[in-house]
């Protein structure tokens, strides 16, 4: 997420004194309830869904998650790449390429 981005979403929290609300749990809980959400733009038809519904609750828990990184400290960016590098190694491209199969399956 771009820096501006960020701070528009630490900005909104500010103004509206909703930190007081945002312990890990409950922002953990909020990822989850957005994410049903988004699963539910696909409930009955996976091909012909409202894009900008999904667009709606992809963008709602994007911010919970970038909310949640910030109760806690830690850099979006820098939790992403250390799991990437960790998922290059479950998943080496000569075993996974085209697969779905789990990494200790492959």
């Amino acid at each position: 997420m771009k820096d501006a981005t960020i701070e528009r979403i630490r900005k909104f929290t500010d103004d509206r004194d909703w930190d007081q609300f945002h312990s890990p749990e409950n922002l953990a809980k909020s990822i989850v309830i957005e994410s049903a959400e988004l699963l539910e733009c696909f409930q009955w038809d996976n091909e012909n869904f409202d894009i900008n519904a999904v667009k709606e609750e992809l963008a709602d828990v994007m911010v919970y998650c970038q909310n949640l990184a910030d109760k806690l400290g830690l850099d979006p960016d820098e939790i992403i790449n250390a799991k990437m590098e960790k998922n290059e190694k479950k998943y080496p491209v000569d075993k996974a390429k085209g697969k779905s199969t789990k990494y200790d399956k492959l």
